[in-house]
């Protein structure tokens, strides 16, 4: 049986932190601090005040997956994209990533954006073969694991006709 996707809702909160922290052991150094993400207690809440929207992605009860995006400028920046470690390479990810462009495409955006931690490089070989391209910007976040971060972005087509 394939994932659920469905909307998040902010009683997902100990769910995403099931899904998450695990993840981040995942890397040396990279630590799950819930202070640093507070908003995962209340997903739904957080990604819609700022206009955007948030899912998740269930099987057999439990949370496999997860993604979000909201506005920003012209177009939109895809965040939290997490995948279990069981569910790797089987298309999740891929379906994850459409649903927010298809979302930035009905929200009329230029082009779809997002962060991800230098550590992440399976992450970055996955963008990149999604045609996310990484221009060299980079940040450094104020958090206890001194995460640096690497931009990439994804401009999408324009509508037919348009």
């Amino acid at each position: 049986m394939s994932a659920v996707l469905r909307d998040a809702r902010d009683e997902d909160g100990q769910a995403l932190v099931a899904l998450i922290e695990p993840i981040f052991a995942e890397y040396d150094g990279v630590l799950f601090i819930l202070d640093e993400m507070p908003e995962l207690m209340h997903i739904a809440s957080s990604f819609g005040a700022e206009g955007g929207g948030f899912w998740v992605a269930e099987r057999d009860g439990a949370v496999v997956g997860c993604v979000g995006w909201v506005p920003h400028g012209d177009g939109v920046e895809l965040k939290k994209l997490y995948v279990a470690k069981t569910e790797r390479e089987q298309g999740l990810g891929r379906t994850l990533v459409e649903w927010v462009e298809e979302a930035a495409a009905r929200y009329g955006a230029a082009f779809v954006e997002l962060w991800s931690d230098s550590m992440f490089l399976p992450a970055h070989r996955f963008y990149a073969k999604r045609g996310y391209v990484r221009d060299g910007r980079q940040r450094e976040l104020d958090d206890a694991s001194g995460t640096i971060e690497f931009y990439f972005r994804k401009d999408l087509s324009p509508p037919a006709g348009g």
